[in-house]
């Protein structure tokens, strides 16, 4: 399904519901990039459609959650829960406090280890086992410390701490430095390594521009066995690394929208549409590229994204590139 047909259907839903009197929500922004995409979708249904205001707030999950509780409306949604991840918010705020709500329409996350497609082939890498080959750690050496760098994500994120139990318990620490820093840096060195002909391994996760940006691959891992995932969050106990193990795959995740349950009494077309908004993988991933290749979620006017005359308000910089049923570029901007 292409992202404009979603989101025409997505705008038909937000139609059904227009209010006299002008609506207004507050969007919270994490750092990742699908979750700025969605953000931006959302935003731009509401403004677009339902004729509502929008502001866009960055935060981190628990700012988010926080701002959810609260019910003020200094935060109202957040766009991409990503589950059972970020469990610990909704155990505490969805099934604890009863004070934010979850849309019941939720896309499927997939997580893993990537490097690039050249690297991988040039040396049999194919498993995440094979990070651990002292000649495949020695290429990805990039400070000379002995060990090859991966980044396992941002700080604050949950899955970096998933995953830096996961180099230890994949027996990997002799040989990987897990690296954690802004998804920007990742983005840069792999950028920096494909250029150059070095390695470099990340985690990497589904739906990302990352697909549509770099050639790469994601590493097999063993099959998802719950028996071998007990994950503790450094939220739930001081002592999580400790308690934690992980030497299995992360099972498929559930990603959803969360709202605060205020929402629908400030803002009932706003909550409306949320409730019913549903998005696939690929359509996040290929709105994550297209706010990648323009630098701004904003610069997305509505031609764009919901298929009117493109001869009116907007300037075509690419030709429009059917690649496949859901895949597709364009880069174009607002005028």
């Amino acid at each position: 399904m292409l992202l404009k047909k979603s989101l025409i259907t997505a705008s038909l839903l937000a139609a059904m519901s227009v209010p006299a009197i002008a609506e207004d929500v507050k969007i919270g922004v994490p750092s990742w990039t699908g979750a700025q995409a969605m953000a931006h979708l959302l935003g731009a249904v509401v403004e677009m459609r339902i004729g509502g205001t929008v502001d866009y707030v960055p935060g981190n999950n628990a700012t988010i959650f926080q701002g959810m509780d609260q019910g003020k409306g200094d935060i109202d949604v957040h766009p991409d829960v990503w589950l059972p991840n970020q469990e610990s918010f909704t155990k505490k705020y969805v099934d604890g406090a009863g004070s934010v709500v979850l849309n019941q329409q939720p896309y499927e996350g997939n997580q893993g280890f990537c490097v690039s497609k050249d690297f991988a082939e040039a040396n049999n890498i194919t498993d995440i086992a094979d990070l651990g080959r002292p000649d495949v750690a020695a290429l990805m050496d990039s400070d000379g410390n002995g060990k090859g760098e991966m980044w396992i994500g941002a700080p604050g994120w949950a899955s970096a701490n998933v995953n830096e139990v996961k180099v230890r318990d994949y027996g990997l620490l002799d040989f990987i430095e897990p690296i954690r820093a802004e998804e920007s840096v990742k983005t840069a060195r792999i950028k920096d390594s494909i250029a150059k002909g070095e390695g470099y391994a990340f985690y990497c996760y589904k739906p990302h521009a990352v697909w549509f940006m770099f050639d790469v691959v994601m590493l097999s891992e063993p099959t998802y066995d719950a028996a071998k995932y007990t994950m503790v969050q450094p939220s739930d106990d001081a002592d999580w690394y400790e308690k934690s193990s992980v030497s299995t795959k992360d099972a498929l995740k559930q990603v959803q929208i969360a709202y605060s349950k205020s929402l629908p009494d400030r803002s009932p077309a706003i909550a409306e549409f949320f409730e019913r908004f549903s998005v696939t993988a690929d359509d996040v991933s290929n709105f994550a590229f297209e706010i990648t290749t323009t630098g701004n979620g904003d610069c997305l006017c509505e031609e764009h994204l919901l298929g009117s005359d493109p001869n009116h308000g907007c300037e075509h910089q690419a030709t429009l590139e059917i690649l496949s049923s859901n895949l597709f570029e364009e880069k174009i901007c607002c005028q």
